[in-house]
């Protein structure tokens, strides 16, 4: 027989597994740090401009950072701050190396969800947040996801569920039970509404006093912050279920909606959400708040059976939303009913040479239509490699593998990004400026 005993010893012994991970592909110090990059990646593969092109500019302007260079001298290496810096200072052609961005308006949020376990959610996401940070974005990264790969994924391990999505609800909760108890009249009746009384054990957590940044972590991407996740926050289902026991009238599905709203639209160009593999009160903020929809699926046939279940059940959990909540009530800048401003199906773990793969490539597009994004996430070795050791392709060495192995792994995400980004600037047109 087993008990909680023997899953929690379990757990250590797998524990002990994952610092030794972190120990082959951390720092020393236990915290991951990101690799510095080649000019040949800087030139080809981020500024898309020919080597010459490029060690022309840096020799004509000795402002410009010129990054480390190897011994032999045969080759430089940038971080991610000097790339940055050159990309505000160089224009190639008299154009911009500046990626798209509209004055005016807040930052476009994407939601990466599927109830289907190892559809690859946390995969895209994390490459998504990696290219787009290479592209000269600044990204949030919001992990719903109690199994916190993408945390981890970040280097972000040390997460108390205090400063989790959890937090961010429970805050919401007493600031707006808080509002609606100093309000002179309810929203649907125009009658008062009845003082909502919360227990000291939600009250006497101090959530409500948290302020914005309390809930941001950095990353080893200096251009990419994280509201991370961790184990311990898996209860937040149970608790979300008695918080609306306890408030009726609190439209928990915006929680998220409103803290983000608080954010200032400038400090963030992309808000990439990681949702866990269900319909629940997390993935309901987080499909709730989002511009865009990105639906990963792998190609088999049962994967689709889930992924029509999934967009069924979202259906019908948003349409309840709508039924059962007045439009006036302040749901932030997302209003109800519920719309996005693009839905898209990303198929991943997709083999080129496998028939079956191939024909349900064919019947996604058959159903869907243009909703599904042309260039499937394949399955190489590197892409394999890169999720057993917690990082994504950007962040690993091409010199441990033959250049072209690690090439198409890139490929592969730089050709799904292109897309993404297309639907990020598309979207862009669609969100109202101040909104």
């Amino acid at each position: 027989m087993y008990t909680h005993e023997d899953l929690s010893r379990l757990q250590a012994q797998s524990l002990k597994l994952q610092g030794w991970i972190r120990q082959q592909t951390f720092s020393p110090e236990m915290e991951k740090t990101l690799r510095r990059f080649s000019s040949w990646e800087v030139s080809e593969l981020i500024f898309r401009v020919n080597q010459s092109t490029f060690r022309g500019k840096l020799a004509a302007d000795p402002s410009l950072p010129v990054g480390e260079v190897e011994p032999d001298g045969r080759q430089r290496w940038f971080s991610l701050e000097e790339i940055n810096a050159l990309r505000r200072k160089l224009k190639i052609n008299r154009k911009s190396l500046m990626p798209p961005r509209p004055a005016g308006k807040r930052a476009v949020r994407a939601a990466i969800a599927n109830f289907k376990g190892g559809a690859g959610k946390s995969t895209v996401a994390l490459h998504f947040a990696h290219a787009a940070a290479l592209d000269g974005y600044r990204v949030l990264v919001v992990d719903f996801d109690p199994q916190a790969t993408l945390s981890h994924s970040m280097g972000l391990t040390d997460v108390s569920e205090e400063h989790t999505v959890w937090g961010i609800m429970a805050r919401d909760l007493i600031r707006e039970t808080e509002r609606m108890n100093t309000g002179p009249v309810g929203a649907e009746t125009g009658a008062a509404l009845p003082r909502r009384h919360l227990p000291a054990s939600i009250t006497g957590l101090g959530l409500g006093e948290l302020r914005l940044a309390d809930f941001i972590r950095p990353t080893s991407w200096p251009t990419i912050d994280a509201i991370p996740s961790c184990a311990n926050a898996a209860f937040v289902e149970f608790a979300s279920a008695q918080y609306r026991h306890l408030n009726p009238d609190w439209s928990f599905f915006a929680a998220v909606s409103r803290y983000l709203d608080q954010i200032p639209d400038d400090s963030y160009d992309l808000i990439l959400f990681d949702c866990p593999p269900a319909i629940g009160y997390q993935s309901m903020n987080a499909v709730f708040a989002a511009d865009v929809l990105y639906i990963p699926s792998g190609p088999g046939y049962w994967e689709y059976d889930s992924t029509t279940s999934f967009i069924g059940q979202l259906s019908e959990a948003l349409e309840d939303l709508s039924a059962g909540f007045d439009a006036t009530l302040p749901t932030g800048k997302v209003t109800l009913p519920k719309s996005f401003c693009d839905i898209r199906f990303l198929l991943t773990r997709f083999e080129p040479g496998n028939d079956l793969h191939r024909a349900m490539f064919d019947a996604f597009r058959k159903v869907f239509g243009d909703r599904v994004a042309a260039n499937p996430v394949e399955m190489t070795r590197a892409v394999e490699q890169s999720g057993r050791f917690l990082s994504s392709v950007y962040e690993m060495d091409y010199r441990e593998m033959t250049r072209e192995t690690w090439r198409r792994a890139r490929s592969t995400f730089d050709n799904a990004y292109q897309e993404f980004r297309d639907v990020v600037i598309s979207a862009w047109d669609k969100v109202e400026a101040g909104e």
